[in-house]
């Protein structure tokens, strides 16, 4: 049996409806109380004695693609209570019907604030304008803020990291309670102080997962001298190899002398190559410059007062990471490379004919990124222990000696294990940091300890010495479950909404938005 249809359905429960009538797009729908009685909101005790009455007009969900508009007899009552103060009140229809002083029914603001919530201001009052809902941008962050709700539960596992207001000038806080996965609190900065407070405030907090820098270590112990701190294992994976390539990076003169190429013939180099190693010829000089100050005992912010150079620059210098020859860049061809290996293995070697086969799969490169590739692949096939003459950048040495030996091509082999061969301390770094990855991968916790004794004598020991420094939070982070990799993932979805927002947003409608959604 079909259900049957009233038009009381249409509008909010505890009114009746005494008429309808039609304006343009308009639905007008009169209605009153369906009880006779209120209570007075002061002592709460009931009166039917009514004073006067005025009409009210609110809005309610649209019908058919159109507009609802009420129109409320709202009463006046007496209350009749003797003691009580308050002699005229008007009646209430409840908050989950028709809040007080509000202009649209509880119904549709929850519509409007989740529209709110998605869309933010402009964007949802257009796609609101479609669905025949008129309401304001204005209005719509009005709503967003004022019905937003802090959570009140207690916190136990709480994940901390920074995020940007505008990258390498200011940055947040973003705490986030890993156990019900959202979002909690955003802090204006992330001063350790600014944190310790928040921190001192829940001390119910027993985990606390962040990442390795100095500032949220120190607020935690500060605030919560009894909960477990935890470092990130993925920044813990991302250090180590960092580490790795700045050690190769300060070996790159050992690895040029160890493969015979301190000496660069520029007729075996391309065209893009040659540029290349005549700026290097201009950056040693200028490090040259910079290592003389440096030796004579001035300090960084001198030397770069000196020189005109930025003091991150001569940091690097001073450090012995700039040596690189040939420094990479993301190609046009890293997507076709499968492609391009695909047909130089099926035989085809000219540079011009590889171009034409790619461009026929949709590639926009130009021609001579493939010939210079043509060129320096055929080159290296023929390379042997005594022709290798061109170093590759750090980064491609670091790749090449942390992946298998079975996806390295003839020359990349024989340049690797004279490196091993003839600069030790770089196999021995490259060996301390497949320990470490396999701790962290194994939670061998019982392995760190040694770990640390033996990267403290090799090229890895700032690492080390950051890893001792910090041993509590890192050991946490190998045997415990909590690690910061969710909280990484909400300040991807923090970002989202910023940007949705051009970064005009403030603190509290961001944190609204973001705490509303979850």
């Amino acid at each position: 049996m079909a259900a049957q249809f009233r038009l009381s359905n249409l509008i909010p429960p505890e009114l009746t409806i005494e008429s309808v009538s039609e304006d343009a797009d308009t639905i007008i729908v009169r209605a009153k109380a369906a009880v006779q009685s209120r209570a007075c909101p002061r002592c709460g005790a009931p009166s039917g004695r009514i004073h006067s009455r005025y009409v009210r007009t609110v809005l309610d969900l649209p019908c058919s693609g159109r507009k609802v508009r009420l129109c409320v007899s709202t009463r006046r009552f007496m209350c009749i209570s003797g003691p009580c103060s308050q002699k005229i009140f008007a009646e209430r229809f409840g908050d989950d019907v028709l809040p007080p002083r509000g202009r649209r029914t509880t119904r549709l603001d929850c519509l409007v604030h989740h529209l709110g919530l998605a869309l933010g201001g402009r964007p949802a009052a257009s796609f609101a304008k479609r669905l025949m809902l008129p309401v304001s941008k204005d209005t719509l962050l009005r709503v967003i803020r004022r019905r937003a709700r802090v959570p009140s539960e207690p916190l136990a596992v709480v994940g901390i990291d920074d995020w940007a207001y505008r990258r390498n000038c200011r940055y947040g806080t973003i705490v986030c309670d890993l156990e019900r996965r959202r979002i909690v609190k955003l802090l204006p900065d992330r001063e350790a102080a600014t944190v310790a407070s928040f921190l001192a405030n829940h001390q119910t907090i027993k985990v606390l997962s962040r990442d390795r820098g100095g500032g949220y270590g120190e607020a935690g112990t500060k605030a919560l001298p009894g909960a477990v701190q935890v470092a990130d294992r993925w920044h813990l994976m991302e250090n180590a190899s960092s580490c790795f390539l700045d050690a190769v990076r300060k070996s790159m003169r050992d690895i040029r002398a160890a493969i015979g190429a301190t000496i660069i013939n520029p007729k075996l180099l391309t065209a893009a190559e040659r540029l290349q190693y005549q700026g290097f010829l201009r950056r040693e000089d200028n490090n040259a410059a910079i290592l003389a100050l440096h030796s004579d005992g001035l300090p960084i912010k001198e030397i770069a007062r000196r020189l005109g150079h930025s003091r991150g620059l001569v940091r690097k210098v001073v450090r012995g990471l700039r040596t690189d020859v040939f420094r990479t860049r993301e190609s046009t061809l890293d997507s076709c490379l499968p492609d391009l290996e695909a047909e130089w293995a099926g035989g085809c070697r000219n540079g011009t004919e590889l171009w034409r086969r790619l461009k026929a799969r949709g590639f926009r490169g130009s021609l001579r990124v493939v010939t210079e590739w043509a060129t320096r692949r055929r080159r290296t096939e023929r390379a042997t222990d005594q022709q290798l003459q061109k170093v590759p950048s750090a980064r491609t040495l670091a790749r090449m000696m942390t992946i298998g030996r079975d996806h390295l091509t003839k020359a990349d082999t024989v340049t690797i294990a004279a490196i091993e061969t003839k600069v030790p301390a770089l196999q021995a770094a490259r060996n301390l940091i497949d320990r470490f990855h396999a701790v962290i991968r194994t939670k061998a916790v019982a392995d760190l300890d040694p770990w640390i004794e033996a990267a403290s004598e090799s090229l890895l020991a700032s690492f080390a010495k950051g890893i001792a420094s910090d041993r509590d939070a890192v050991g946490a982070a190998i045997k415990e479950p909590w690690s910061n990799g969710q909280t990484e993932g909400q300040v991807n979805k923090l970002k989202v909404v910023k940007r949705q927002m051009y970064g005009r947003a403030k603190i509290d409608l961001l944190e609204a938005r973001l705490i509303g959604a979850a």
